[in-house]
């Protein structure tokens, strides 16, 4: 098929055939398989246990059922990215593309194949008392900056705007403006019409309070849209983010924790912006993630007059701004159109006359050959949308990533739970053919337990708090290195340039040593995990062999994996030096000495950057910290179970034994085939 296919007229077109999304997320089909594998063999060891054991075990099934890889998404203004959402989710106009920039609202999408349409719900969360008076008080991080720099047009600027988008919201909710901050709105379905009443800020004030467009977005925080997808192998969340360059910079840190919920994250470029260093507050962002969790979609190439010749030109300069400005120069590059994409899905392809129908001819031209090209225009237009390449890069990195921490932690625990019965059976087996089983006291063992919990998790606290101090003092040092230097540097270029050259200086160093440290101490961290989990590991194992007399190789048990270190994205955020605009002239014009303009700018510096360092310290460092302990505690949890349910039995007598034998014997005969079902999850 070549691409003249794509002039038929538009008249011709019936509905789009279902199928697009399915071969999209394909890539997720493994992942999905493996799980479904591991939910089957932790069922059958929930069966062949106690009450104690299947509870175990059904905690491990919830956790794989409630997983769901999450992708984050972010982008330039008028990129097209909420157009590229719509058609990621087979929604075309689900959420409103033109929006009033300021909006707030991240809207996590989550698609789940076994829900269905009568399942649907939504939920609207709102701004808090004390976010909302943050932002009126204060205005926002803008206003927090420009009073600390003295920028009086700012600051008026910023209550001008404040006052008019207050008066907006009494006039759209009256008295009920302040009763619903800190509040949730949930219902049972959702459409179009709902999902604009809280996301999309209109103007319309004249229409009825109940249809008003955008009548509660000014105070939303966030919307959870929950839906069935029965073309997606497996559950997957995606956040449409309100984008980082808002005028108070609310937005930024709602952005921010929405990147550091999921591991995998796409920027949404325009083709007609491609990326530059006015871009620098996305490239901050997605600098403080591994390149690999990065995925870069350029969208609106059907506004190219010559894609195909084009869009080589535009990925070098994207390769090139990353790499000079410390961005993930190695991310994956993907090129497409959102539009092409929404009318594949809806199959009206009227809006394909023109321009964008020329474009699309072209890229077909360039991208489309008789080996690849795909057997309907529905599909042939999805693919060169980008949707397809797109939904592949994501799939492998859920794999690669969350998923393959998933299968590594659950099914470590599974064959943990299913070795210690196991070893059960042989306890069992040996008191039904009258053999000595004496084993220690069930209380004993207990207290056994309770010892090997109480030094290990007080072992591992001590030394994460010791890295986690060595981290402060690290950070702290480097905060002060950075002052000074920055001191050192104002002075110099006073004394060389006088006061009316305006001095401009980087924060990109301070980022750059914060977030070496935190990887260091993350390294550590995980070490001491490693080791502390090895040898809570190696007592337990010891405590069954000492308690049952179980013969040394025929069990094994494994330590949990050590949880990921959450990826340091708050060092993007903005601090006052990124910002060169005119608050920073008027500072500088305001001083009125050189030591004035030291001692000032020593001060506002370190107002502005001491938040990062112990944001970084308690958000990330200690959280991570918390993370291990919990990790260990579960692990210890688990084989408590275990180890109990083991004492129980051996604590029967033959003739009982010998009945739970031979009335348990299919539920033993299924315990063999699950470990061995569970060996081939060695490698995860």
């Amino acid at each position: 098929m070549t691409a003249e296919k794509l002039r038929l007229d538009p008249a011709e077109r019936v509905p789009p055939k279902s199928g697009l999304l399915s071969a999209t997320y394909a890539g997720f089909s493994g992942l999905a398989g493996r799980i479904e594998t591991l939910d089957r063999a932790i069922a059958d060891i929930g069966e062949a246990g106690d009450r104690a054991i299947d509870i175990a075990a059904q905690r491990m099934r919830k956790r794989l059922r409630e997983f769901e890889p999450s992708v984050t998404m972010i982008g330039q203004v008028k990129a097209g990215k909420t157009s590229l959402v719509n058609a990621m989710i087979g929604w075309p106009g689900l959420l409103p593309a033109d929006v009033n920039p300021w909006t707030s609202v991240v809207t996590s999408l989550h698609m789940d194949p076994r829900q269905t349409a009568v399942g649907n719900s939504a939920r609207f969360r709102f701004f808090s008392e004390e976010e909302w008076g943050r932002l009126l008080e204060r205005g926002g991080r803008v206003g927090e900056l420009a009073r600390r720099a003295g920028a009086e047009q700012e600051i008026e600027k910023v209550r001008q705007q404040l006052e008019e988008m207050r008066e907006k919201s009494r006039r759209r909710l009256g008295r009920k403006f302040e009763m619903l901050l800190g509040q949730e709105h949930d219902y049972g379905y959702f459409d179009e019409e709902l999902v604009q009443r809280y996301v999309c800020l209109g103007d319309d004030l004249d229409a009825s309070p109940e249809d008003r467009q955008g009548r509660f977005a000014d105070i939303t925080k966030a919307a959870d849209l929950h839906f069935g997808q029965p073309e997606l192998p497996m559950k997957l969340c995606i956040r449409d983010t309100p984008g980082v360059n808002d005028t108070f910079m609310i937005r930024e840190q709602i952005t921010i924790h929405a990147i550091r919920e999921s591991r995998i994250c796409v920027v949404v470029l325009s083709a007609h912006q491609a990326l530059s260093s006015v871009d620098m507050a996305l490239i901050r962002l997605i600098s403080n993630i591994k390149s690999r969790e990065v995925v870069i979609f350029v969208n609106r190439i059907d506004e190219l007059a010559d894609p195909g010749r084009e869009v080589p030109e535009i990925r070098d300069s994207i390769r090139a701004t990353l790499q000079s400005h410390g961005g993930p120069a190695e991310a994956q590059i993907i090129f497409g159109s959102a539009f092409w994409a929404n009318h594949a899905l809806s199959g009206r392809y009227d809006g394909l006359k023109g321009a964008s129908g020329e474009a699309l001819l072209n890229w077909a031209q360039s991208e489309v050959s008789a080996e690849n090209a795909d057997p309907s225009v529905d599909s042939m237009i999805w693919s060169l949308s980008g949707l397809p390449a797109l939904g592949k890069a994501i799939a492998e990195r859920a794999d690669s990533g969350p998923g393959a921490e998933l299968e590594a932690k659950i099914a470590r625990a599974a064959r943990n739970l299913a070795n210690g019965l196991s070893a059960s059976r042989s306890v069992v087996s040996r008191g039904a053919e009258g053999a000595s089983v004496t084993p220690i006291d069930p209380d004993r063992i207990g207290a056994e337990i309770d010892r090997i919990e109480a030094e290990r998790l007080e072992e591992l606290r001590s030394r994460l708090d010791a890295a986690l101090d060595d981290f402060r003092g690290r950070a702290a040092g480097t905060h002060r290195t950075f002052l000074d230097r920055a001191v050192a540097s104002l002075i110099q270029h006073l004394e060389k340039h006088g006061e009316k050259k305006v001095w401009i200086y980087e924060p990109s160093g301070l980022r750059l040593l914060l977030r070496s440290g935190y990887r260091v101490y993350a390294r550590a961290a995980s070490k001491i995990g490693e080791d502390v989990f090895y040898r809570t590991t190696s007592e337990i194992c010891d405590l069954y062999l000492r308690a049952f007399s179980i013969p040394e190789k025929s069990f094994a048990l494994e330590a949990p994996p050590v949880p990921a270190a959450p990826a340091p994205v708050l060092l993007g955020q903005t601090i006052a030096l990124d910002l060169k605009g005119n608050w920073w002239t008027r500072w500088w014009r305001r001083r009125r000495s050189y030591a004035s303009f030291a001692r000032e700018f020593t001060d506002l510096i370190h107002a502005e950057t001491l938040p990062v360092v112990q944001a970084l310290e308690t958000d990330h460092a200690a959280a991570y910290a918390r993370g291990i302990e919990a990790a260990l505690a579960e692990f210890l949890s688990g084989q408590r179970a275990v180890l109990m349910d083991l004492a129980e039995r051996a604590d029967l007598d033959a003739g009982e034994l010998r009945a739970q034998i031979g009335g348990g014997q299919q539920r033993w005969d299924t315990l063999k085939s699950t470990l061995s079902v569970l060996a081939a999850f060695d490698n995860t």
